[in-house]
């Protein structure tokens, strides 16, 4: 699946509140619940389900990237929210660089093959530096999604 393909206006965020990683992990938690993506009920599973795997190994990437991910049973689709922090938060990143982006996944535990090549493709994209600049400086959710959108379409990866 495309980032393009998980993410709408209801799951992203531009200047995140977060001050640390438990702080951006809940409020990109709390806009899955909001969006309606996830429902009110799962909000606790998501949380422990993501701070388990952040304790196993940070998901704080090189380059201001954070991608926090956990997979579970109580989901049926791949589920996920970005947000940027121009400023930075920080992620226990492998270059110890605060992250400036933020992107959240929840993977249905049964879906092994999908959870590889999703990871794969928002691995790929964000690899771009003026891909990850143009995200965390939109003015916009809409440009976000516009960004994403255009990115993926234009790279030979993500075509049939």
């Amino acid at each position: 699946m495309l980032l393009g393909e998980i993410l709408h206006s209801g799951v992203v965020k531009l200047n995140l509140n977060a001050k640390n990683k438990d702080e951006a992990i809940e409020e990109l938690v709390d806009l899955l619940v909001d969006s309606g993506d996830a429902s009110p009920d799962l909000r606790q599973h998501l949380l422990d389900a993501v701070m388990e795997r952040e304790q196993t190994m940070s998901t704080g990437m090189d380059h201001g990237i954070a991608l926090p991910h956990a997979s579970s049973d109580k989901v049926d689709q791949i589920m996920g929210a970005l947000g940027s922090a121009p400023e930075g938060i920080p992620f226990d990143t492998l270059d110890g660089e605060p992250a400036r982006l933020v992107i959240l996944l929840i993977l249905p535990r049964h879906n092994f093959q999908g959870h590889v090549r999703t990871l794969a493709g928002i691995a790929h994209l964000l690899s771009n530096p003026g891909f990850r600049e143009s995200i965390i400086t939109a003015p916009d959710e809409k440009t976000v999604l516009d960004i994403v959108e255009k990115a993926e379409h234009q790279n030979s990866l993500f075509k049939s």
